[in-house]
């Protein structure tokens, strides 16, 4: 969440490897490495919590769907439907990060109603 204040208070070379770490976090899949290590090493400014943050748990939230509904489609109890369902949370997930990531790109907040507020209460430990 990168606000005009944060912005202002920051040279344009900053704001921009800001930005760039920020969309590294929101790719799907592989942001989740670099946004696991910036909570775990308690480094970075409060965009780059609040964003590793969201990107963890998309992630977990995605994985753990994917593995329920794979396992589901296995039973050859409504597979199909299981199937196709596994594709829409798939192609949610991807669809979220893509946009999160051009929302960061404007400068926008990256924030997701009811995501964000259930990653801040997870992780806010850390």
């Amino acid at each position: 969440m990168i606000t005009s204040t944060t912005m202002d208070n920051l040279p344009a070379k900053d704001t921009d490897i800001l930005k760039i770490q920020l969309i590294f976090y929101l790719i799907p899949i592989i942001g989740f490495f670099p946004a696991l290590w910036t909570l775990y090493n308690g480094q970075g400014n409060r965009e780059k919590v609040t964003v590793s943050r969201l990107s963890i748990t998309l992630a977990l939230i995605w994985i753990l769907g994917y593995l329920l509904l794979t396992t589901g489609a296995a039973v050859d109890f409504l597979t199909l439907r299981l199937l196709i369902l596994n594709s829409f949370l798939t192609s949610g997930y991807f669809l979220v990060s893509v946009w999160l990531i051009f929302r960061v790109i404007r400068g926008k907040s990256s924030r997701l109603p009811g995501f964000s507020n259930l990653a801040d209460g997870v992780w806010c430990k850390y």
